[in-house]
């Protein structure tokens, strides 16, 4: 069976950092792109950051400076380091991959939560 799997959200204050993971299992099949997308209550998901095949990155413009999405190939993760984080950054974060196999694969969500 094929899935993603996150981690790594919470509640965090102004400012803070957390580090979302996002685990891949099965037979997903050769990557095109990972990426880490949110969605906010009333609000339609949204692309936060994503990582291509060949490493390239590209950022929404709101969170560039401060979040980074990595890869690591070995273990079939994918994490993004957020810092600086304010309350406009409370979402449910969504890992996704595009491959070879699937047009999109969706992971379950965490919730981030910026509050004083």
């Amino acid at each position: 069976q094929v899935q993603l799997v996150e981690s790594g959200g919470g509640l965090v204050q102004p400012g803070g950092s957390l580090r979302l993971s996002c685990a891949a299992s099965g037979s997903i099949g050769w990557l095109y792109s990972t990426g880490w997308y949110r969605q906010a209550p009333g609000k339609p998901r949204e692309l936060v950051a994503v990582i291509m095949s060949g490493g390239t990155t590209n950022y929404k413009d709101s969170v560039k400076g401060r979040f980074t999405i990595s890869r690591d190939n070995a273990k079939n993760t994918v994490r993004l380091q957020m810092n600086s984080l304010t309350p406009e950054d409370t979402a449910v974060y969504y890992c996704n991959a595009k491959t070879t196999l699937y047009p999109n694969i969706w992971g379950q969500g965490t919730p981030v939560t910026v509050s004083s």
